[in-house]
């Protein structure tokens, strides 16, 4: 059943006050939500993977390592929220003798943003999906979320948001915290809705820009956490390629063709060395040879498939190295060009081929290297295949530049929940300069607030000087971080 553009609205308020309730939660009742919200997805896992695969073409084994995903981020954003630095607590204390003249009491910290908007990506059913990292996030700071379901997986969504509905009514949160709605019309309601304060995006450049710009267009623009797509070049120096010829070769083709190349952060471009066409040839076929083919996640990304390959192929410059084809199950297609080629046409290195084909690169002369780096758009990924006193610092500070992670000597397929992760990259791999990954994805739906001179017992929590809930503290420029939390606080541990 679709959600009418009115039912969009009753949501949207509901949301509303359900955040208007639990925005004073403090972290420990918060992060018993979140966990509640695991727990019960666990608990509930053999009938979602079930409708998993009956919906997206899906092994049960990725389902399933998929789902683990999900909940143990959930019990991450849990722990990372009790420790309460995503409040970025700071208090200056009224100073008469302060350097640019007397300074008044200030207390500042982030506050959550209200109702966030949450689009779920196609090619990750859970990880990126009702419960994926988007909500859980957005849930972590303090926020309400509205879920708009991908079509693509629309039975499954449904089921995995009365799981998380059930769990946080069972658990005490507000209800209407966290809410799920279908249809085209509802997403642009619920992107257009006064109410909404952020959206959370994960799918095509196309579908994102739109809803880009369609965010920033609202009488009161908001922002738009957009993962985007990329293309992640790999970038192989001469020395390793001399040293590790087929390692490199075997690695790409893995890590290309995983998950049917439905991986955002899959390595689309591979820049080797140029002479070696027919010994690339015949090592990719080798790698290949035990590639088991599945059909692509829905008849409508296959279309996109065979098209963008069929684009790019017949670009001049661009040949075929290894032909694939456009079956149910598609096999893999590997394409080649030279950097003559790209210079001349730099829109070779921006066509993402989302499945399982790739393009190689050959180039003249490392030298070369930064300057084809250049010719690329942001990225959510870039690597260097390097040997250790390989001088790569030039292409490395390019890479930097355009890049939200950068590797070494590994592929790019894989991303990690922790704390250090970033999965984000200059436009148009993303919107914006944040991470829809690991536990700093948080702060994408907080805001700061300053309190100038109130009494001591209206503050917030955060920046009162008892500090109640044992959060760090910049006091007076100095941190301060409690040994620990009080174990009664909120349902906490």
């Amino acid at each position: 059943m679709t959600t009418s553009v009115d039912e969009l609205d009753a949501v949207v308020e509901a949301a509303h006050a359900a955040f208007a309730k639990a925005r004073t939660a403090d972290p420990f009742t918060r992060a018993s939500w979140l966990e509640a919200v695991a727990a019960a997805l666990d608990a509930d896992a053999n009938a979602l993977v079930a409708l998993g695969e009956q919906e997206t073409h899906l092994a049960e084994a990725r389902l399933r390592g998929e789902l683990k995903r999900s909940t143990f981020q959930l019990r991450l954003f849990a722990d990372e929220i009790r420790r309460g630095e995503h409040f970025d607590a700071t208090i200056d204390h009224e100073d008469p003798e302060w350097g640019m003249g007397p300074r008044p009491d200030l207390r500042r910290y982030n506050v959550p943003l209200g109702v966030v908007g949450v689009f779920g990506a196609s090619n990750f059913p859970f990880a990126f999906s009702v419960m994926g990292g988007d909500s859980a996030s957005a849930l972590a700071a303090g926020c309400a979320v509205v879920h708009k379901a991908h079509d693509g997986h629309r039975q499954l969504a449904l089921r995995t948001a009365e799981v998380a509905v059930a769990a946080l009514d069972a658990a005490g949160a507000p209800s209407g915290l966290f809410a799920l709605v279908t249809g085209r019309s509802a997403a642009e309601a619920l992107v257009d809705h006064p109410l909404t304060k952020a959206i959370g995006f994960t799918g095509s450049t196309a579908g994102g820009r739109a809803l880009f710009n369609r965010a920033a267009a609202r009488p009161e623009p908001i922002p738009f956490f957009g993962e985007l797509g990329g293309i992640n070049a790999v970038f192989v120096t001469e020395n390793a390629w001399a040293a590790r010829r087929d390692g490199i070769v075997a690695g790409y083709a893995g890590s290309f063709t995983l998950g049917m190349g439905q991986f955002c952060t899959k390595p689309g471009l591979l820049f080797i060395p140029r002479g070696h066409t027919d010994a690339v040839r015949a090592a990719l076929k080798n790698a290949l040879a035990g590639f088991a083919a599945a059909p692509l996640l829905s008849e409508r990304l296959h279309e996109g498939y065979a098209g963008a390959v069929g684009g790019l192929r017949g670009t001049q410059g661009v040949e075929v190295l290894v032909e694939g084809d456009f079956a149910e199950a598609p096999s893999p297609t590997v394409l080649h060009t030279s950097a003559s080629a790209v210079r001349k046409d730099p829109s070779i290195l921006h066509q993402e081929m989302f499945g399982p084909a790739s393009l190689i690169v050959e180039y003249g002369d490392e030298s070369e290297l930064p300057a084809l780096a250049g010719l690329l758009e942001g990225q959510l990924t870039t690597t260097l295949q390097a040997e250790a006193d390989d001088d790569v610092s030039d292409l490395a500070a390019r890479l930097t530049d355009i890049s939200g992670r950068v590797l070494w000597n590994g592929w790019p397929t894989g991303v990690t929940v922790s704390y250090a992760q970033h999965h984000g990259g200059p436009y148009p791999a993303t919107s914006s300069n944040t991470t829809s990954v690991g536990t700093a994805a948080i702060r994408r739906f907080l805001r700061p607030v300053a309190f100038q001179s109130f009494p001591a017992d209206r503050l917030p929590e955060p920046v009162q000087d008892a500090n109640p809930w044992r959060v760090p503290q910049r006091i007076d420029g100095e941190w301060q971080r409690p040994e620990a939390a009080p174990a009664t606080a909120g349902g906490g541990q």
